[in-house]
């Protein structure tokens, strides 16, 4: 028995996984020319995302010492990216998130089903041994006499793993449990991303609100300056009908950002893991426009939404090596690579060693006893002769699933990449974007303040008055929706970059 249990251990049918060629740049296109590190590197391979270095790994700039490349990486963030914005209902919101969200929740009780099937695995290493006590009542006229008989036996099994598909079986396993615990942090860290984005949508919808509510206020008494002007024989009617016009695209924008303002309510509540009319969000930051009164044509205080923090440097082998899906997705290209080894196993027959003691009487009373006593002990090898092509077409199946695995990864990697570029590039042009509508509602402003002086001088028709206002309140709008993607930008590549305290 001690020379089978080392044979178990000495074949294995798991072939080694190979790289596939696929390797991608040690850099990121859009990433920025100052966060770019000194790095002699020229691909990474996605399944073995190492450096494959051209050249040593050295910084001969001037200012700087030699040092190696990975002495240079930034330590990742394992610390709630949201806190940097400093919110409080935004703390608050994610950690009832932890508790409610039901994707949570339910890869949750997924990664504690393949944890189970890893030990169902685990145990077919080990001898199994069960307790018989059974009676019988039996005639053959030919040799044993009518009567009943009496067992009680301990039948022993044990699956010799020579082949290696037993180890094989808990590779596969293995590898379920790990990309369940992976999708278990990706489900987790993309519902924090994805409440941050709820939340910050939510802030900039209640902001326009804000702004278009004020902009209301200002365009009726605008409307009743207008409408006693006309009935002072000062302005035409069509200065009348072109402020009441103003005044109603106006409501109606309001109506549109109310609406959506209150759906993002909703699908934060569902987000939350509770129904709508249970979402407490009083505490969300709102202004309130009682303490604002503005007088017709006055301009108001701006609205703005808190600027996003310093961007991070995100680096590709961190994205490789860190992000959670492309980690599950590879995990899910080792379990099938193990499965393989599983197909490739089951060509050779496999040996089971039986062993089996207890008693056997016809006498209940003298059941246990020396002269009752009854064992068996032997090992089985069954040889698979025939199948009509079973077993190879299992192994072909098996390895059309790695290829599928694969490619899956794959594309899981080139999603990612991605997602950093498309936010990398978003938060650079947003920033200047940013800063232009910053400098247009400046010039915006001043437009209106020099519009509104001369129509109450007379100096120019109410046509130049609603221009003015009309450009202002874009200018405003545009460059709260700027504001808010850059947000957005902020908290995708952050996420990216966040290494959960669980893994």
């Amino acid at each position: 028995m001690v020379l089978f249990a080392v044979m178990q251990v000495a074949c294995t049918m798991v072939p080694t996984l190979k790289e596939d060629g696929f390797s991608v740049p040690s850099q990121f296109k859009e990433v920025r020319i100052s966060d770019q590190t000194h790095q002699a590197v020229e691909s990474i391979n996605v399944l073995n995302p190492t450096l494959q270095r051209s050249t040593p790994l050295t910084d001969k700039s001037p200012d700087a010492n030699t040092q190696t490349a990975s002495s240079k990486r930034p330590l990742l963030s394992s610390s709630p990216w949201w806190t940097e914005l400093k919110d409080p209902e935004l703390n608050r919101l994610q950690d009832q998130l932890q508790a409610g969200n039901i994707s949570i929740l339910q890869l949750s009780a997924q990664v504690r089903v393949a944890q189970a099937s890893l030990k169902q695995a685990e145990a077919s290493l080990f001898p199994s041994m069960n307790v018989n006590l059974s009676a019988s009542r039996a005639a053959n006229q030919l040799s044993v006499p009518k009567g009943t008989s009496y067992s009680l036996s301990a039948p022993m099994s044990w699956e010799l793993d020579v082949w290696g598909r037993i180890d094989a079986l808990t590779q596969v396993a293995s590898a379920n449990a790990m990309a369940s615990a992976w999708d278990l942090n990706q489900a987790k860290v993309s519902a924090q991303a994805l409440l941050v984005q709820t939340y910050v949508t939510t802030q900039a919808a209640a902001a326009q609100e804000v702004l278009l509510g004020k902009m209301v206020q200002v365009y009726e008494k605008t409307l009743s300056l207008t409408q006693a002007r006309y009935k002072a024989g000062v302005v035409s009617s069509a200065d009348v009908a072109l402020a009441s016009t103003q005044l109603k695209t106006t409501q109606a924008q309001l109506q549109e950002v109310v609406l959506q303002r209150k759906q993002l309510e909703h699908a934060l509540a569902t987000l939350l893991g509770t129904v709508p009319a249970k979402l407490d969000l009083k505490h969300l930051a709102k202004r309130d426009l009682a303490t604002t009164e503005p007088s017709a044509l006055d301009v108001h205080a701006l609205e703005r939404l808190p600027n996003a923090p310093e961007l991070p440097l995100v680096l590709v082998l961190d994205v490789l090596e860190f992000r959670s899906d492309i980690q599950a997705a590879k995990r899910r290209v080792e379990a099938a690579n193990a499965q393989l080894g599983v197909a490739r196993a089951a060509f050779f027959p496999p040996l089971v060693l039986s062993a089996s003691a207890g008693y056997r009487n016809t006498d209940f009373a003298s059941l246990i006893g020396a002269s009752s006593q009854a064992w068996s002990i032997g090992p089985s090898l069954v040889l698979p002769f025939l199948d009509g092509g079973l077993r190879q077409a299992a192994k072909e199946g098996a390895q059309a699933q790695l290829d599928n695995a694969v490619l899956a990864y794959r594309q899981v990697v080139l999603n990612a990449f991605q997602e950093i570029e498309d936010n990398l590039v978003a938060s650079e042009q947003l920033s200047l974007s940013a800063k232009s509508w910053s400098e247009a509602l400046q010039s915006a402003r001043r437009n209106l303040e020099v519009n509104v002086a001369q129509y109450k001088a007379g100096l120019v028709p109410f046509l130049n008055v609603a221009s003015a206002q009309s450009a202002f309140l874009n200018a405003q709008r545009s460059l709260l929706d700027v504001q808010s993607r850059s947000l957005l930008a902020w908290n995708v590549l952050k996420k990216n970059t966040f290494v959960s305290q669980e893994k």
